[in-house]
């Protein structure tokens, strides 16, 4: 079960259960692989409702990779997201929300 005081959000991805969270690592990564921009400029995007199918893929990435999936964005490519890409950007907001709120936030 993902702790949402912990900042997990859980996601489906071939019918395996994973547990997301975006650590201080993975907002590195998540960081070099955007290669513009800051991850304010990405909040806003969310919270503006303009972000790409490119942002819900690296935060998603970046979120199964904080909470210990070894994959890479290549790998997800040919994976299924359980709730398709509606779930993904929707898990992508909260994986945001959480790792910028404090205990008892989103």
């Amino acid at each position: 079960m993902a702790n949402p005081q912990a900042g997990e959000v859980a996601l489906v991805v071939d019918g395996e259960r994973h547990v997301a969270k975006l650590t201080l690592g993975a907002l590195a990564e998540l960081e070099a692989e955007l290669q513009e921009g800051s991850l304010v400029e990405l909040v806003e995007r969310f919270e503006g409702g303009r972000f790409s199918s490119r942002d819900v893929l690296a935060l998603v990435v970046a979120g199964l990779r904080g909470g210990g999936w070894r994959g890479t964005s290549e790998d997800l490519l040919s994976r299924e997201i359980e709730g398709g890409p509606v779930e993904a950007a929707r898990v992508a907001g909260r994986l945001l929300a959480r790792a910028f709120s404090g205990p008892g936030g989103v």
